[in-house]
């Protein structure tokens, strides 16, 4: 890297003290700061009738943004143009550019490596929870300023690998697209004759809860994603850390679910990596009758995104978000059973999907490390791999 002349960010940087004398009775635009440099999104509006704090702003397009509290977990960014008249509380502060001295591209890829963190955690005041930043602190802090022609030269390069990075990641999405839409067509719109549609308590068969927990022991629980994402391991607990008195074994092959979130594509069948873990009695354990249906047809058919109204309708309870499936309603579901020959054939694409997948994973690390690698080379800066 050049040895580029280092300046406070107080020297390029200004905060805005214009502040409103009170918000007007209607809904603005919010901002969420994510962590780790990873930018500004719109948050939940802000009714201005009804906010607490006293003193707030309104942000303005290509602002620079800290949230007071997280800053020192890189909580900085850039407010985008959706968030133009954002209403912020005294927990965030707004700082305008000085073009003339930086570009805008130049602070967002410094904020997008986290560059500031490190300098801002030994800033940091206060508990361990809060520790909080206040602008005098990140103004104080130094960043290296190439000339403005050198800064937009970086910026067209990380502009450009970045988009590279988007386009790979595009592809990898399409091609894993393609193949769940083929693999699925077996199932649900095959050439030949449709399927029949079973009942569920033809092809699975609930499980008891098996242990009897012991509040000394450990446990480690197992959990299923919504939207389809399947089963993953979770945490380890102490029997001492909840209240239920029973749990359930999980093995590969079985198929699971929450009662309170199936409804929203929270079903899968457990992998490899889960065999052995437990879940709550909120989590009915089945075991799959392989004769009359493989585990992969289950796992494609219950992931797919088309099932779930229908899930949904079987779900009890008034409040939309506290529907529970039931066993006994889940095992009534019918679901079509393609014959042995085409589950068979479903079972192989399934496999290569997931030795795809699994070389895709690989394509997506060291594209991911791409950017990073490239911001430290021009920063001399350890950036995470998320940044």
């Amino acid at each position: 890297m050049k040895a580029w002349p280092k300046v406070v960010l107080g020297e390029v940087l200004k905060q805005d003290f214009q502040y409103l004398s009170e918000p007007e009775p209607r809904l603005y635009p919010k901002l969420s700061v994510k962590l780790y440099g990873r930018g500004v999104i719109l948050d939940t509006p802000a009714d201005g009738s009804s906010v607490k704090m006293r003193k707030h702003q309104l942000a303005r397009v290509g602002q620079v943004i800290l949230s007071e509290i997280w800053a020192k977990k890189g909580a900085i960014g850039i407010v985008p143009p959706e968030g133009s008249g954002a209403l912020c509380t005294s927990h965030f502060f707004l700082f305008d550019i000085d073009e003339s001295k930086v570009l805008h591209g130049y602070i967002g890829w410094l904020l997008r490596g986290n560059y500031f963190e490190s300098q801002l955690n030994v800033e940091a005041r206060g508990t361990t929870g809060y520790a909080a930043i206040r602008p005098k602190q990140f103004l104080a802090t130094a960043i290296p300023l190439p000339s403005i022609p050198e800064q937009r030269a970086i910026v067209a390069r990380l502009d450009a690998l970045a988009a590279k990075t988007r386009e790979v990641e595009v592809h990898l999405d399409a091609v894993e697209r393609d193949a769940e839409r083929l693999v699925r067509s077996y199932i649900f719109r095959p050439a030949g004759d449709q399927p029949i549609k079973r009942p569920m308590s033809e092809l699975v068969q609930q499980r008891p809860t098996d242990i009897s927990v012991d509040r000394t022991a450990q446990y480690r629980f197992a959990g299923v994603y919504s939207f389809g994402r399947g089963v993953f391991p979770s945490v380890v607990k102490a029997g001492s850390e909840f209240a239920y008195e029973r749990l359930s074994t999980i093995h590969a092959g079985d198929f699971t679910y929450p009662k309170l979130m199936a409804w929203e594509g929270a079903l899968g069948v457990v992998p490899p990596a889960c065999d052995g873990m437990v879940v709550s009695p909120e989590f009915p354990v089945f075991g799959i009758n392989t004769d009359e249906v493989l585990p992969e047809v289950l796992d494609i058919y219950f992931r797919t995104p088309e099932v779930w109204p229908a899930l949904a309708e079987l779900s009890g309870g008034t409040n939309v978000r506290r529907r529970r499936l039931q066993p006994s309603a889940f095992l009534s579901y019918r679901m079509p059973v393609p014959p042995m020959a085409t589950q068979l054939k479903v079972r192989e694409a399934f496999r290569r999907i997931e030795a795809l997948k699994s070389k895709h994973a690989a394509i997506r690390q060291a594209n991911a490390a791409l950017i990073p690698a490239t911001m430290e080379r021009i920063f001399s800066i350890d950036v995470p791999a998320h940044a």
